[in-house]
């Protein structure tokens, strides 16, 4: 029989992973990229192409090497743990050479027209038939930024300000921000308290005169840097932590990650801290701003209520001359070239984020359309891996009823968890959300099993953090070096920082890691129990 052709739609981060996925299926994958080049968001340009999504020069990632990396391809032991954004560029031509993907990819070519039908089931781009996947490439943790493969449009609800047509400034969305020499001696107001924005706020106030960063709400604001110096992430991503958040009522959970950022920086102090707790928002990530604020390079300023010619009056009825505005304030998505697709303020209904419910035939998969409280690029693997199993008819899906009831269940809770925000409708829990997709898949790793053949992997799976290369220890897919990787995962993290002092760190650091576990080993027995049965 002849392998089944699919079509993927973008080569960015997700494209990569599921063009990867394909060939490892046998499928007959075509990649189609409408630039002249991979990585997608990744990779910087100054001037991007029309309908592209676009960073600044300075990105550096929000989630560790350990934890975004693509489960059977380990990022470089020197490469470090929070990656500029060439350096990721360089491990995403590592991946595509590796596994050699770029002759599955035609580049300069975009997608469409696209019929989306309900009679037949088929998804099928102009010249081609079969299956299709459309990614989408982002860092949770990182920038707000919209799918690939998609039409989006900067959120400028903000235009809507009064005066603002009359502001004799310029003002620009985030996407069109490079770089903070433009506003050398300026006074600029950064509106938004996202990521982007408060990156953006500290990076200019490197340069400009004064910067105002403007929110409606606050925000808290976790750090890169956790515990010793290790990625945050890598410390509280971890079957272990999700346990306790599993077992312990919300408030405790709220009020004890809250009291570790507030014993770094008070938030109420700083003028940050919102009304929701940190549970019921996407966090935002930033090391700088708290040493920018103290030292008045950034003030924190309410909503902008309106602009005059040379001014911002804020809501709390301060004024400020300023000569520029940088608006962080999201993006709204849609795919006018998938006929009959609808996307209304940003929610999209597809059974667990990736099928829509209601073709025939499950022939049309999203990669990566959602935003996880962790990295993206494991889930955007984990999501083709299952994917490209469905298209060949290995695995199945619930009848549309199904589907469609289970997509009510997860609108609703998000709706009661998170703030209202158009940037919480593709919401996730990275290792509960993981954990789904591998028990479709079959390689959710089995820890009551590890435990009575493999003690010492049990102990790393169950407390250690929950990096991608669990899901290769079995199943389809399964990689022979995924113990290795896991056993040796906090070596890379120490490679990365000091090298030659790798081994006697990682050998000085094995007694305080044994007492962890002796100390918590009633709890690490109950991690097993949980998430070995859990469905």
């Amino acid at each position: 029989m002849d392998a089944r052709r699919v079509a993927i739609i973008g080569a960015g981060a997700s494209g990569l992973c599921a063009l990867k996925c394909c060939l490892d299926e046998g499928l007959e994958p075509t990649c189609f990229e409408r630039s002249k080049d991979i990585g997608g968001l990744w990779r910087f340009e100054e001037h991007p192409e029309d309908g592209r999504a676009s960073i600044y020069r300075s990105v550096i990632i929000n989630t560790s090497k350990e934890m975004m990396c693509f489960s059977d391809f380990p990022i470089p032991d020197d490469f470090p743990n929070y990656m500029h954004n060439s350096k990721i560029m360089e491990y995403f031509r590592m991946y595509a050479q590796h596994f050699d993907l770029l002759r599955h990819i035609r580049f300069r070519v975009s997608a469409g027209p696209v019929s989306y039908t309900h009679l037949d089931g088929c998804v099928t781009p102009v010249g081609h038939t079969g299956p299709s996947l459309f990614p989408k490439h982002t860092s949770s943790l990182n920038k707000g930024q919209p799918p690939s493969c998609s039409t989006y449009q900067p959120r400028m609800a903000s235009l809507s300000l009064p005066g603002l047509e009359k502001f004799e400034g310029w003002y620009l969305h985030s996407r069109d921000y490079k770089s903070p020499q433009p506003f050398l001696g300026k006074r600029v107001v950064v509106v938004g308290i996202g990521n982007s924005g408060i990156d953006i706020a500290v990076e200019l106030s490197h340069a400009a005169k004064q910067v105002f960063l403007s929110t409606r709400r606050g925000s808290w604001v976790l750090h890169r840097v956790a515990k010793s110096g290790y990625p945050f992430d890598f410390s509280y991503l971890s079957r272990f932590m999700q346990l306790l958040q599993n077992l312990l009522p919300p408030n405790i959970i709220n009020s004890f990650l809250e009291g570790k950022l507030n014993a770094r920086f008070d938030h109420t102090l700083y003028g940050l801290k919102p009304k929701h707790r940190i549970l019921d928002q996407h966090p935002t990530v930033n090391d700088d701003l708290p040493n920018r604020i103290i030292s008045g390079r950034v003030r924190v300023k309410p909503n902008v209520q309106e602009f005059t010619e040379t001014s911002a009056i804020f809501e709390d009825g301060t004024r400020e001359d300023v000569d520029a505005v940088v608006f962080a304030t999201g993006y709204s998505f849609s795919f006018p070239f998938l006929e009959g697709f609808k996307v209304v303020e940003n929610q999209i209904s597809l059974y667990k984020f990736v099928f829509p419910p209601d073709l025939e035939k499950p022939t049309l998969a999203f990669i990566g359309f959602i935003q996880p409280l962790g990295a993206i690029m494991p889930i955007s693997e984990l999501q083709s891996r299952w994917a490209t199993r469905v298209f060949k008819g290995l695995q199945g899906l619930p009848p549309p009823t199904d589907m469609l009831a289970e997509i009510a269940q997860t609108k609703q809770r998000m709706a009661e968890r998170y703030v209202k925000s158009q940037r919480h409708t593709i919401q996730v829990d990275y290792i509960p959300y993981m954990d789904e997709l591998a028990g479709q898949l079959g390689v959710k790793p089995s820890l009551l099993t590890l435990l009575l053949t493999d003690p010492k992997l049990a102990v790393e799976v169950a407390v250690g953090p929950c990096t991608p290369y669990q899901y290769r220890l079995r199943g389809p897919g399964a990689w022979a070096g995924a113990r290795a990787a896991i056993l040796t995962q906090r070596q890379r993290v120490l490679r990365a920082l000091q090298p030659r002092a790798c081994a006697r760190r990682a050998r000085s650091s094995a007694a305080p890691r044994a007492l962890t576990v002796l100390f918590s080993i009633a709890m690490i027995a109950a991690t097993l129990l949980y998430v070995s049965l859990s469905p």
